[in-house]
C-alpha cells in the first residue's frame, strides 16, 4: 500500500507539472507579437484591432457614435456673391442645450435660450448657428461677457449680407445699396456712426438683400410654398385673424416675411391665431429694432411676431386664443411712426396679397 501512495503522489505531481507547463506556453503564446489582440480587449491602433477575434453571432456589435451635423459651419452661400458682397441665411436653433439638438430647425425660427453656468456667449453663438452680434444686438447686451446663469437670451435669426469694406463705402451708401437700415448696420456691428469704416473690415448688413444682376419677375402670390425675403411657407387659408381690426395696410411684405399696418397709439393688438407666448418684451429697449414685442408659437409649427408695441401685456409661457388683447400699438425700436409690424415665420403671411392703403381680410 506504501508502495501504491507513492504511485498516486507522483501521478499527482506530473499532472500538476504537465498543468504548469501548459499555462507557460499560453502565457508566452498570448505575448508573442501579433498575438495580443486576442487576449487584450482594448485596442490601441488599427493593427491590433484587425487581429482580435471575431464575435459570435449572439454577440452584440458595439457600432460607433456619428456626428448627425458633420459640417456645422453653414449659412454662407457663394453662388449669391455681388461687388463684395454675399447673402446670409441664418438658422435658428432649439431652446435647451446641446445636448438636447438632435437635427436642424427651420431656418425662420426664433428662439429662446436660458444661461446656464459656464456658457459663453460664443459657445451659446455656436449652438444656434449665429453670429456672437446676433446675441449681442438682439438682446441689449453691453458686450461678449454681459451674459449671467439665470438670463433669458433671445436668438433671433438674422439674414442679411456679408460685406468686405472697399474704399468708398459709408454707413449710408451701404444702407441703400443693400435696402437695409445705417443705424441697424452700426448697431449689429458695433460701430460709431461718426467713424469712417475701415477698408478690408468684414460687417453683416442685417436685413440687407443683394439687388438681382437681371430684372427679377415679380414673385407668384399663388397659395403653396412661397418663400419671402427669409421667411415664408405654405398658404393657411383661415388660420390667422386680423391682428389690429379695421387698420389700414402700409407696407406689404419686407424684412422677414412682415407687414405693417397703420393704426393709432393706444389701439389694442390681437393674437392672430391660438398659441403660447414664447417672447414678451415690454421694456422699451431696441431689442434687435423690434421695441417692444410679442412672439407666440402656434400649433400648425409658426410662429406670429408682433413689433413696435407701446406695451405688451401677456409674459412668456402664457396661453391666448385667437382675438384676445395681447398689447397696444406703438412706435417702440426701429419705427418711424405709430404702427404695427406684423410677421409669420414658418408660413405666408395671409395679408401677402392686400394692397397698400386698404383694410384687408386675412387669406
Amino acid at each position: 500500500m506504501q508502495g501504491t501512495g507513492l504511485d498516486i503522489y507522483k501521478v499527482f505531481g506530473y499532472c500538476a507539472l504537465l498543468v504548469a507547463g501548459f499555462a507557460a506556453i499560453a502565457l508566452a503564446t498570448a505575448f508573442m507579437p501579433g498575438r495580443a489582440a486576442a487576449f487584450w480587449p482594448f485596442y490601441t491602433n488599427a493593427d491590433a484591432a484587425s487581429g482580435g477575434p471575431m464575435p459570435a453571432s449572439r454577440t452584440p456589435v458595439l457600432a460607433a457614435a456619428t456626428n448627425l451635423d458633420p459640417n456645422p459651419d453653414k449659412g454662407l452661400s457663394d453662388s449669391l456673391q455681388t461687388s463684395g458682397g454675399r447673402a446670409l441665411l441664418a438658422s435658428g436653433g432649439p431652446s435647451g442645450t446641446t445636448a438636447d439638438i438632435v437635427g436642424t430647425t427651420q431656418s425662420d425660427r426664433i428662439s429662446v435660450y436660458v444661461v446656464r453656468p459656464g456658457d459663453t456667449i460664443s459657445d451659446i453663438a455656436k449652438m444656434f448657428n449665429v453670429s456672437v452680434n446676433t446675441i449681442v444686438w438682439a438682446n441689449n447686451l453691453s458686450g461678449v461677457k454681459d451674459v449671467h446663469p439665470g438670463d433669458t437670451l433671445v436668438i433671433l435669426p438674422i439674414s442679411g449680407v456679408e460685406r468686405t469694406i472697399a474704399k468708398g463705402d459709408t454707413l449710408k451708401s451701404l444702407a441703400k445699396k443693400y435696402g437695409a437700415d445705417a443705424e441697424e448696420i452700426a448697431q449689429f456691428n458695433g460701430l460709431d456712426p461718426a467713424e469712417p469704416l475701415q477698408i478690408g473690415s468684414t460687417i453683416i448688413i442685417p436685413g440687407g438683400e443683394i439687388a438681382p444682376k437681371a430684372p427679377a419677375k415679380k414673385p407668384s402670390l399663388k397659395i403653396g410654398n412661397e418663400p419671402y425675403l427669409g421667411g415664408g411657407g405654405s398658404a393657411q387659408p383661415g388660420y390667422y385673424s386680423n391682428p389690429v381690426p379695421g387698420a389700414v395696410l402700409t407696407q406689404r411684405i419686407h424684412g422677414w416675411n412682415g407687414v405693417d399696418f397703420g393704426a393709432a397709439r393706444g389701439t389694442p393688438i390681437h393674437a392672430a391665431a391660438d398659441g403660447t407666448i414664447i417672447i414678451a418684451r415690454s421694456n422699451g429697449a431696441w431689442n434687435g429694432g423690434y421695441g417692444n414685442y410679442v412672439v407666440i408659437t402656434h400649433d400648425n409649427g409658426s410662429q406670429t411676431l408682433y413689433s413696435h408695441m407701446k406695451s405688451a401685456i401677456v409674459s412668456s409661457g402664457q396661453f391666448v386664443s385667437s382675438g384676445q388683447i395681447i398689447g397696444y400699438v406703438g412706435s417702440t425700436g426701429l419705427s418711424t411712426g405709430t404702427h404695427l409690424h406684423f410677421e409669420v415665420r414658418g408660413a405666408a403671411n395671409p395679408f401677402r396679397n392686400c394692397p397698400v392703403g386698404g383694410i384687408c381680410t386675412p387669406q
